[in-house]
């Protein structure tokens, strides 16, 4: 515990202003009904079973929901960029700080879910925003 307490104020204050757009989607990645779920139901399938008889391992469960996690955090960060007006594809990568790869298929997911769509074109240039 000391180390840990040492090892926090080796870091300095904590300015929550400078990872506002981290925190925010953190809180709406908490918040997301698949998270909520998955993180409900692991005791069930890991040492009871599923309605199909089967229990999951436990290694196979952390997986699932650490992949859940990454991808909602990614689609939360990709929201909170939305929240700045339209921005295309690199840009939202480059505020987020998320490869472009991974920006590109999250903004489908969201398109899909009808979270974000396509607002506009600078040039040739595709704009996405966030759906209210």
């Amino acid at each position: 515990m000391t180390e840990l307490t040492e090892l926090v104020h080796g870091l300095g204050p904590f300015d929550p202003d400078q990872f506002h757009m981290q925190l925010c989607a953190i809180a709406a990645a908490l918040d997301a009904p698949r998270l909520r779920w998955l993180l409900g139901i692991d005791r069930q399938l890991t040492t009871k079973e599923n309605v199909y008889h089967e229990k999951i391992d436990e290694q196979e469960y952390q997986q699932i929901l650490t992949s859940a996690v990454e991808m909602e955090y990614q689609r939360a960060m990709i929201l909170e960029a939305l929240k700045g007006g339209p921005r295309s594809v690199r840009e939202i990568a480059m505020l987020t700080r998320l490869p472009v790869h991974t920006v590109s298929i999250r903004l489908g997911d969201l398109e899909k879910k009808g979270k974000a769509d396509l607002s506009s074109y600078e040039g040739t240039t595709p704009k996405f925003a966030g759906v209210a």
